[in-house]
This record gives C-alpha cells, sequence and structure tokens, in this order.
C-alpha cells in the first residue's frame, strides 16, 4: 500500500519542459486568428507543424496511446499532470498530439475497427494530417439515445443513413464522421445502435450550418444532415449493435481527461486573479490588500486542489482497474463537479478584472461559457449525478437491514448490545448503578 503525493524526477523534468514550452510557444497561438482544427490552413500549419515536431523529438506527442500506436502509454495519473499544463491553451493539446475528438476517435477505431479500417484512418489522425467529428447527438433527442432517429438501413452490400445530427464537433474540417445510428428499432434498448465510419466528401452528406459556441467565431459545431448516405457495409464500426458499449468506452476516457484540462484553465484564471490582485490599485492600495478579494483568492485555491486531488485519485483508480464500469461513479462524480468549480473560479476572476474580464482580451467570458458547456456535454451533469446516487447506493442497499429501517438510536443501541452478548448484563447493571 503506497501513497504518494511526489512526482518522479525524471517524468517532473518532462512536466517542467512543457510548462514552459506551453507559455513561451504555445499559448500565443490564441491570438493569431486561426482555429487548430484547420488543418488545411497553411498558416496554421506553417506555425503548428514544427511546434508539433519539438514535442515528437521530446518524445511527448500522443502520450495516452500505447507504444502499439506510437505513444507511451502513460496511465491516467500522469496524463492529468500533463493535461493540467495542456489545458491552459486550446491549441495545446493538438500540438502535443491529444486534441478531442480526435482523441477518442482513435481509441475506438483502433480498439474496435478493422486492419482496413485503421491503415486508412488511423494513422493520419493519429499524425494529425486530418481531423474527425463524433456524429452522435441529435437536435431533438440531445443525447439520450434512446430518442435517437437516425438510421442505417442495409442495402445490398451498403448501409444506407438518413438522419439529423447536432453539434458534431469540427465537421466542417473532418476527414470523416463517426457516426451513431439506429439498426435495429427493435432490439433491447441498448442494442438498437451500431457505429459507422462515414467520410465527409460522401454524396448525401450536408453540413447545414456551423454552429458556435456563443462568444466564439468559429462555427465548429456541425449541423450535419445524412440524406440516403451510402457506406459499403465494411464502414460499420464494431458489431452491429455495439454503439452504445463503444461510445462508453469513449465517453469515459473522454470525460475525465476534460477534467483533467479543466483543472489546468482553472488554474489559469486563479493565476490571472492573483497577478490582477496583486497589480490593481485603488486609492488605498492593492486589492490584494482587500478581505473581499482575499475571500474570492482562497474559496478558489481551495476548490482548485480539491477538485484536482478528485481527479487525481479517480486517474489512480483507473490505472488500477484497467477498467472503465469499476470507476464509473468517480467519472460521473467529477464530471458533475466540473462544471461548477470551473464556473465559479472564472467568475471570480472575470469580475476582479472589472470591465477588462468581460473583454475578449481575457479567457473569462470564455471560460465562464465553456463552464456551462462541461456540463452538458459528455452528458448533462443531472444524468452524472443520478449515476453518483445510484452507484452509491447500491452499497447500503446490500446491507439494509430490515429490522432496523430508521437506524433509530435506541434500536442501535440494543443492537450493540446483543452482538456483545456477555458484556450486555454488565453494561445495563452499570447505567442502572449510574442512574441511581
Amino acid at each position: 500500500m503506497a501513497w504518494d503525493f511526489e512526482t518522479d524526477p525524471e517524468f517532473q523534468e518532462k512536466l517542467d519542459w512543457m510548462d514552459g514550452f506551453v507559455k513561451d510557444k504555445v499559448e500565443p497561438l490564441a491570438h493569431l486568428g486561426f482555429h487548430p482544427a484547420d488543418v488545411k490552413n497553411p498558416k496554421r500549419n506553417a506555425l503548428i507543424r514544427p511546434l508539433q515536431a519539438q514535442v515528437k523529438e521530446r518524445g511527448l506527442w500522443a502520450c495516452h496511446l500505447g507504444p502499439e500506436l506510437g505513444g507511451k502509454g502513460y496511465g491516467q495519473v500522469r496524463l492529468g499532470l500533463m493535461n493540467e499544463i495542456l489545458g491552459r491553451s486550446p491549441f495545446a493539446p493538438t500540438v502535443f498530439g491529444c486534441q478531442a475528438p480526435d482523441t477518442g476517435n482513435a481509441e475506438i477505431i483502433a480498439h474496435f475497427g478493422t486492419g482496413a479500417q485503421k491503415r486508412k484512418y488511423l494513422k493520419p489522425l493519429l499524425n494529425n494530417e486530418i481531423v474527425s467529428a463524433f456524429s452522435m447527438t441529435e437536435p431533438q433527442g440531445g443525447s439520450d439515445p434512446l430518442l435517437f432517429t437516425c438510421s442505417a438501413v442495409e442495402d445490398g452490400d451498403e448501409w444506407v443513413i438518413n438522419g439529423e445530427k447536432w453539434f458534431s464537433t469540427n465537421a466542417k474540417w473532418s476527414e470523416f464522421l463517426i457516426v451513431m445510428a439506429v439498426t435495429d428499432p427493435d432490439a433491447e434498448p441498448y442494442r438498437r445502435m451500431s457505429m459507422f465510419i462515414v467520410p465527409t466528401g460522401t454524396r448525401g452528406v450536408e453540413i447545414v450550418r456551423n454552429v458556435a459556441v456563443y462568444g466564439q467565431q468559429d462555427g465548429s459545431e456541425g449541423h450535419v444532415r445524412y440524406t440516403d448516405v451510402r457506406v459499403p457495409k465494411d464502414h460499420l464500426l464494431g458489431e452491429r449493435g455495439g454503439a452504445f458499449v463503444i461510445s462508453q468506452t469513449r465517453l469515459g476516457g473522454g470525460r475525465i481527461h476534460h477534467a483533467m484540462r479543466t483543472v489546468g484553465a482553472c488554474r489559469r484564471a486563479l493565476d490571472l486573479m492573483c497577478r490582477r490582485a496583486v497589480s490593481r490599485r485603488t486609492r488605498d492600495g492593492a486589492i490584494a490588500d482587500k478581505q473581499a478579494v482575499q475571500m474570492q483568492i482562497a474559496d478558489s485555491y481551495i476548490e482548485l486542489e480539491q477538485f484536482r486531488l478528485f481527479v487525481l485519485k479517480t486517474a489512480w483508480m483507473i490505472d488500477k482497474y484497467r477498467d472503465y464500469k469499476k470507476v464509473r461513479k468517480d467519472i460521473a462524480a467529477i464530471k458533475a463537479l466540473m462544471p461548477k468549480v470551473y464556473r465559479d473560479i472564472a467568475g471570480r476572476a472575470l469580475h476582479l478584472h472589472g470591465s477588462l474580464g468581460v473583454s475578449p482580451d481575457m479567457p473569462f467570458a470564455a471560460q465562464v461559457i465553456g463552464s456551462y458547456v462541461m456540463g452538458i456535454a459528455d452528458g448533462p451533469t443531472e444524468v452524472h449525478k443520478v449515476t453518483v446516487a445510484r452507484q452509491h447506493l447500491r452499497n447500503y442497499r446490500n446491507v439494509a437491514d430490515p429490522d432496523f429501517p430508521d437506524y433509530a438510536m435506541p434500536q442501535l443501541k440494543e443492537a450493540a448490545l446483543e452482538k456483545y452478548g456477555d458484556i450486555a448484563d454488565t453494561v445495563r447493571d452499570l447505567e442502572e448503578t449510574l442512574g441511581a
């Protein structure tokens, strides 16, 4: 049994290099007017490709992957420490080869794809030569798979896909989409759907519009319509009816990685908040000397450290069990906690910056909106809280004692006396003596 809050010196050196590299080379990219997923933009490539080469030379490229896929096979704890740094910049995950949604899509192709699918899509995706989209949620069904209507029907040697998908991130830049569609409407609820690889240029694939998250101009969230889209049968990803299992495998890792990066985003907000507090002066001195400001900084630090430790503990559990199902409760818990921590810290930072805080010169308004996105993406907060409660209550349902349903103190006392048998009478005699 070992509990340790130290990082081994060799890995700490890597983290120190990452910290300086992201600060000096990567964070400035956010001000240059292009999107990290726009892989066909020559300006983007001229700036990002050399940085990616440096990361590869350091052996830090795509560290979430196993050695068989060109990664280091780092466990989740190390990835957590790395993502705290990468979460400071929207470009950092791309520079280090671990950007969403490509990481999750690569993971499911690696685990469930055929040899041909891996050869065609996996290698260029891992090299960031192309980007992909995960086309799951629907306008009328949200993220509830039982309400999905997008369908795929067999027709000879092809599948024919019809329906609409909503918020397919990076669809407009994607080379292919992974589409979740109903193939067996009469099957049991979680065996109704299958997944398909659909090249974005396929006839019948229409990006109706590119929706922007408020305050962002890139419009990276695709509203996609599939009209009689035909793909060969070998474009089925995994087994027929296996989409729900595949998606949970993908989303389990994605949720904790969101949380890891959110630690970094919160740390950046707190850092900027503290810099503002010591540099902004009023007629009475620096605002850092004001007790109200100190309360906000203290609350932010406390919340961030609690959240960070919870994330790392959950990462440790994933490394230990190597089974997302066994860590489902804790993954759901950090996913439910994440939006509030992010929103509170970013909101305080925005407020302490005054009018500057609401401007696009600072990241806080985007972070506040981002906190609400985190409460929706990969499942709404309410769903994750239900998961936490149900998983936690299982422990109590298994040990519930029908003889003591309300666990009132007199009943517990009598139960304890009976449990200790021979000394029960002695205890009662002692109580009577003391009472007398």
